[in-house]
């Protein structure tokens, strides 16, 4: 058994596939019309069969209370291994993307953590094993 599709809430998806695409680097896998929204994925470039990224319309009425949850106890809504996080950190903020906490490491495993402008924190980290 493998992870195949997962998701993250996003309060707009054009917005979204622009920050996945066009700043973390991501590719679009599928983009299919499904009456006001899409089933919109993305995937890494280095494995583009691989684990599909959702993003996923936040309209239903659960959603807002989990991500306001999850922002306000500095809760990642996912995370993304990099091969170097200090190297990611000064990419990504270098084009304006907000950090909610800066590279910290912590045994084998380093990691930060962004705002994805879309209503969700996500981490990057590396781990040395």
């Amino acid at each position: 058994m493998r992870i195949h599709l997962t998701s993250v809430f996003v309060d707009d998806q054009d917005q979204a596939l622009r920050f996945y695409t066009e700043v973390l680097g991501f590719v679009r896998k599928h983009d299919v019309p499904l009456g006001e929204h899409r089933w919109l994925t993305v995937t890494s470039p280095e494995d583009p069969d691989g684990t599909e990224l959702l993003l996923e319309p936040s309209g239903h009425p659960a959603v807002e209370p989990y991500r306001t949850a999850l922002a306000q106890d500095g809760i990642p809504a996912a995370s993304f291994a990099v091969d170097d996080v200090r190297a990611e950190f000064d990419r990504l903020r270098g084009l304006g993307v907000r950090f909610t906490q800066e590279p910290l490491e912590a045994g084998a495993v380093t990691t930060a953590v962004l705002d994805d402008t879309c209503g969700n924190l996500i981490q990057i980290l590396h781990s040395k094993s």
